[in-house]
């Protein structure tokens, strides 16, 4: 089993992850110290299977974590926290919240409630391979061919919502529209192997439009949609490039500053975004001009490469 744990507090995460492992529980993925950084693409991408969350943090506590996270987020939810209030409790379990721990730690409770969980877990997939297999047999057989290309897509859109996640910008509207330019640019790459380049970015943005809206649409239909989609996916640029520079401002040495900084934008406007914030100059954030196809370019790679290495 995959772990994954949200906590403010240090010194309790590492206690938490200690108990996993003594007990040979399954290992600890990864770990934040608030829900502000918690993505249910990200979980799923890390194929976690329990979350444990604190209830109370600075930035976003665990109620409104976990009902941000629960449409997309495929694993359990175990909430910690001090408060024993029967209002909030109840709330967790109304989102779906497996088990509530009350904090200090208690190792037995833990370990007790854990493996209840892994139990659950267990039987759920028992009772999804069962389903699997009866619709195997009934079900026609579908082309080899087919079946393999469909799994290439869904990991590169699996990718793809992960390394989103990562940017800072899952959940800005331009995000959808980057996951169907990563779909159209699979299957153009399949066909034309980039043997004359990357596709046009205008090209591209008509492409994801037309799908969109079907053979059918108006001309003044598309150029309209395109046109906004466009905009939509310079906002997410632009926040991505926000989020980026506020984790260099805070943690030079960050590891996701360090790694997409310097791939995704050219590391001048980055510093030139980071002393925009140091100053508090937010409104010049539509001055400062983003290499957008670039960015959509290194996107499509990235996913690819994580995609291979899945």
């Amino acid at each position: 089993m995959f772990y994954y744990i949200v906590d403010d507090d240090e010194v309790f995460r590492s206690m938490l992850a200690q108990i996993i492992e003594d007990e040979d529980l399954g290992e600890v993925v990864g770990e934040e110290e608030d829900g502000a950084f918690v993505e249910g693409e990200k979980l799923n991408f890390k194929k976690v299977d329990i979350l444990f969350i604190d209830l109370l943090m600075p930035i976003r506590d665990g109620i409104e974590t976990v009902r941000r996270i629960v449409p997309s987020f495929a694993g359990k939810v175990v909430m910690i926290s001090q408060v024993e209030s029967k209002q909030l409790i109840g709330e967790a379990y109304s989102l779906g919240v497996e088990y509530y721990i009350t904090k200090p730690l208690n190792k037995i409770e833990v370990v007790s409630v854990v493996r209840k969980v892994i139990e659950r877990i267990r039987l759920e997939r028992s009772i999804q391979d069962i389903q699997k297999s009866l619709n195997n047999v009934f079900q026609w057989e579908q082309p080899k061919g087919r079946i393999e290309s469909g799994l290439e897509e869904k990991k590169i859109a699996d990718s793809g919502r992960f390394l989103l996640a990562e940017l800072g910008i899952a959940g800005e509207n331009g995000s959808k529209d980057l996951l169907s330019m990563l779909e159209y640019l699979y299957q153009y790459e399949k066909k034309e192997t980039f043997e004359h380049g990357f596709p046009v970015l205008k090209d591209i943005f008509q492409h994801i439009t037309v799908k969109k809206l079907g053979e059918m649409a108006s001309e003044g239909e598309i150029d309209k949609e395109r046109k906004a989609s466009e905009q939509r996916v310079r906002r997410a640029i632009y926040q991505s490039l926000n989020h980026l520079a506020s984790l260099g401002l805070t943690d030079f040495s960050n590891p996701k500053f360090e790694s997409y900084a310097p791939k995704f934008f050219d590391f001048t406007i980055v510093r030139k975004r980071m002393t925009e914030l140091t100053n508090e100059s937010l409104s010049s954030t539509g001055h400062t001009r983003i290499n957008t196809k670039k960015f959509i370019q290194v996107l499509y790679f990235e996913v690819k490469r994580l995609t291979e290495d899945d």
